[in-house]
């Protein structure tokens, strides 16, 4: 078993050092907590053979749905009067994998060893994104972690929702295009190849369109692998390039311009930021601080920084309506006026979770438009590329007599 040193303060108020030889970290807890001891420090012994088993110590990636039911449980614990630590505790024995109990043993001991519950999940980012860590800070500061818990669980469930939405609306346009791309690809390596030996049978000059079939295929067939290089180190640079924060910013802006990508984009936005911002309203989170966990739920940079300078202005006594005002691909007139005036009523919260739920609506509204337009235009643009390679290798035949002369 592994070896523990830690340092505690008793009852006096003393500090205490000492070793304990325990299972885990979380049984040092246990014992320095039977001894009416407060954990300070607890940190593990290593040797050589420890050292090389520490990849594996560390926990592995822990579901969505683990980290729902988390959230979830978690925030009924606190409502129901439970300690943090012992909720921890409790959570991490009933976890519904291993991965997930070491990842909640692990938040668990961070929690008793002092550090703040916001601190500990920031520890795992693939699990906790920045807009979950913010609001837990904030309901730790507010008096109010088991309600925001509840919200964030809350607001994660219809994500997902909202998530399953659009991806449901892009799957049958990216089916459409995959098929159109392999039927491509069948036509000029297999197809045309063998019609265009037979051309060659007959000599004579074939119709430019058919020549140029022609060499496009055979410049597949014979430097598939060099075409096949040279798109996988296309594919790696624009990964690269869109993992640096300018090649996102840039990104973002090109698709915000796009006609109907950009809207749906914004509207989007304007529905995670709307929900966010009502709900931390409404549990009587400060504006300023909710206005940026409510930046950081928007999911897109550009959108975001015309929000700080929108939160500066708030800042400095401008009124939220009108401090919105200046972002106009985020925040529509209509928008701004209803805030405008449920600000003046006092009722923001609830007209933001309102003006939430309505563009949701609006924003399903527009995914079935798009792809009900994407359809019929993918359609066109295969219909049009095959028939295109279709015609190509069919006029040689009409001038067949002619080839046989």
């Amino acid at each position: 078993m592994p070896t523990f040193s830690y340092k505690a303060i008793d009852s006096v108020g003393q500090e205490v050092s000492d070793t304990l030889t325990v299972a885990s970290r979380s049984a040092v807890l246990d014992r320095l907590v039977e001894k009416n001891l407060y954990p300070v420090s607890v940190d593990e012994h290593k040797d050589l053979s420890d050292s090389k088993k520490s990849a594996s110590v560390r926990p592995g990636r822990v579901s969505k749905a683990n980290v729902d039911a988390f959230t979830r449980e978690l925030a009924n614990l606190l409502a129901a009067g439970v300690p943090l630590s012992r909720s921890l505790n409790i959570l991490s024995r009933e976890a519904s994998s291993v991965a997930a109990g070491k990842q909640w043993a692990a938040i668990h001991d961070h929690v008793a060893e002092g550090m703040s519950l916001a601190d500990a999940l920031a520890k795992w980012p693939k699990s906790f994104p920045p807009v979950c860590i913010a609001m837990v800070r904030a309901g730790e500061t507010g008096g109010f972690l088991d309600l925001v818990l509840g919200q964030i669980a809350q607001f994660r469930s219809r994500e997902q929702e909202l998530k399953g939405k659009v991806k449901a609306a892009v799957v049958y346009p990216i089916i459409l295009a995959v098929l159109a791309t392999m039927i491509l690809i069948f036509l000029l390596t297999y197809f045309i190849p063998r019609f265009s030996s037979i051309f060659a049978e007959f000599g004579g000059s074939l119709p430019s369109l058919t020549r140029g079939i022609v060499a496009v295929s055979e410049i597949i067939v014979k430097y598939w692998l060099v075409l096949l290089i040279v798109i996988s180190l296309v594919i790696v640079a624009l990964r690269r390039a869109l993992a640096r924060e300018e090649g996102r910013l840039a990104m973002e802006r090109i698709l915000l311009r796009c006609p109907m990508v950009g809207v749906g984009l914004a509207r989007f936005a304007l529905v995670r930021f709307c929900r966010m911002l009502g709900t931390l309203a409404g549990s009587g989170v400060p504006l300023i601080t909710a206005l940026h966990v409510a930046k950081e739920a928007i999911g897109n940079q550009t959108l975001a920084e015309a929000v700080s300078v929108s939160i500066e202005k708030v800042q400095q006594g401008t009124p939220l309506g009108r401090s919105l005002a200046d972002c106009r691909q985020l925040f529509p007139a209509s928008v701004i006026e209803m805030i405008s005036v449920a600000e003046e009523s006092g009722r923001l919260d609830k007209e933001l979770v309102r003006l939430a739920g309505a563009y949701e609506e609006e924003l399903d509204r527009h995914l079935r438009m798009m792809v009900a337009l994407a359809e019929p235009a993918l359609l066109f643009i295969m219909a049009a590329i095959v028939g295109t390679v279709v015609i190509g290798m069919l006029l040689p035949i009409f001038n067949l007599q002619e080839l046989i002369r």
